[in-house]
């Protein structure tokens, strides 16, 4: 089930003999709001990042390198896809944009034995005090990664 307000962009990427280019956000795509900051986010095997979400920034991943599993839950009173969860592969082999609004709990899993690498294009700079944090294992989330 795909989750209110997320969205799935298809990405390009051009390749050669002497390696590609693998694009990201152009402001543009559809879902390029404004330019806050980007950063990447390292997962190692089996390694879980999880629970957070933001209160003010829309996120925009891409996963340049490795295997990664992104797992999204809406607890937003007015959502009609309140109390759901989504599930996404995200990979070099499977690469696409993925756009969550503010106040969506996210977290994600490596895969890949090698590291992986999450490239994460925010709407605002980086900041603590517009994030929640939850445990892995808090009973808030019926989920088992």
């Amino acid at each position: 089930m795909m989750i209110e307000g997320i969205t799935i962009t298809p990405l390009k990427v051009i390749s050669d003999n002497r390696g590609k280019v693998m694009h990201m956000l152009r402001k543009d795509s559809k879902v390029f709001k404004k330019f806050g900051e980007i950063y990447f986010s390292i997962i190692f095997y089996n390694a879980i990042k999880a629970w957070h979400l933001h209160l003010e920034n829309t996120l925009n991943y891409a996963c340049i390198s490795g295997k990664v599993k992104l797992v999204l839950f809406d607890d937003r009173m007015n959502s009609r896809t309140k109390g759901k969860y989504q599930e996404l592969i995200l990979s070099q082999e499977n690469y696409f944009l993925v756009t969550i609004p503010k106040n969506i709990w996210n977290g994600f899993k490596g895969l890949q034995k090698k590291e992986s690498i999450i490239a994460n294009c925010l709407t605002l700079p980086h900041n603590e005090r517009e994030m929640i944090r939850k445990p892995i294992k808090d009973n808030y989330f019926k989920y088992n990664w």
